[in-house]
């Protein structure tokens, strides 16, 4: 922070103590076109730190912009109208205001957190949308663009374990459906969701149980090769646990085993296993 603004902040600082002081409560309304962009500004901090709600906040900050719109304080205040959306969790215009403050200062060490800001604000709807994928898809890509334009920064670690955890919810749908389908019967369309948990989603946690429900399925539809291969693939990848264990039981107890047949997409797969290729 350069001399000029610690200065600002240090009076700013002073006026706004006057402002709260006497018996614990605000003083009337002011002028804020009579306040420099420092008091302001901590006035939107100030919000930000007493109040549940962050709407004040936004005001102050966005009246340092209106006031001040050329100062070191304005380009402050526009990240922290980002920041103050989010806690307010207004997710759309979080994600605005950020956007703003990457197309005006794409060059400043702050337009990190505004791209990260971005992608959190779509992270953190992923748990309010039920089964639509489409913020999950673009919490990903928003968390990439982190990842892969600020590799070195606390954002990009940070990033890449929401990066992880989105990429699993992706995966924990498709099983949630494909478990709908199982239970109803509807074979084909629960093979169509384990498949791309399978071959999409081969690092998460998902793709022990996609197998065994693989050989669940494959073994209703009397598909004797796929239910085994996909038997073998979890045995090779997953052999100590409880998935494979009970897609062995219920391989041999039809007099089968765990082994890769046929020619179907799972042997491919398996093949690929074999050679390393694939997880």
């Amino acid at each position: 922070m350069g001399r000029g603004i610690r200065a600002a902040t240090l009076v700013g600082g002073l006026v706004l103590a006057l402002m709260v002081s006497g018996c614990g409560r605000r003083a009337a309304v002011v002028n804020l076109e009579n306040l420099d962009a420092a008091t302001i500004y901590q006035l939107g901090e100030r919000e930000l730190e007493t109040s549940r709600k962050s709407e004040q906040a936004v005001k102050y900050f966005a009246e340092v912009e209106r006031l001040y719109p050329y100062s070191e304080w304005a380009k402050r205040a526009l990240i922290m109208q980002a920041f103050a959306y989010h806690k307010h969790r207004d997710y759309e215009e979080s994600r605005a205001t950020a956007q703003r403050y990457i197309d005006t200062y794409p060059a400043e060490e702050d337009a990190a957190y505004a791209k990260f800001l971005l992608a959190l604000s779509y992270y953190d709807q992923i748990d309010e949308v039920g089964r639509d994928q489409g913020l999950t898809f673009q919490a990903l890509q928003a968390l990439r663009a982190v990842i892969e334009e600020y590799p070195d920064s606390d954002y990009a670690r940070s990033a890449i374990l929401k990066f992880d955890l989105a990429f699993n919810h992706l995966a924990a749908k498709e099983m949630e459906i494909g478990r709908y389908y199982l239970k109803r019967k509807h074979y084909t369309a629960a093979i169509n969701r384990f498949r791309v948990v399978v071959e999409n989603f081969q690092t998460t946690t998902h793709v022990p149980e996609a197998l065994h429900r693989l050989v669940e399925a494959y073994l209703s539809l009397g598909l004797t090769d796929e239910a085994q291969t996909a038997g073998a693939i979890l045995g090779h990848n997953f052999q100590s646990t409880d998935w494979y264990e009970d897609s062995y039981a219920l391989l041999t107890g039809r007099g089968l085993r765990p082994e890769a047949k046929g020619d179907s997409w799972l042997a491919k797969v398996y093949r690929q296993v074999i050679r390393g290729e694939w997880l």
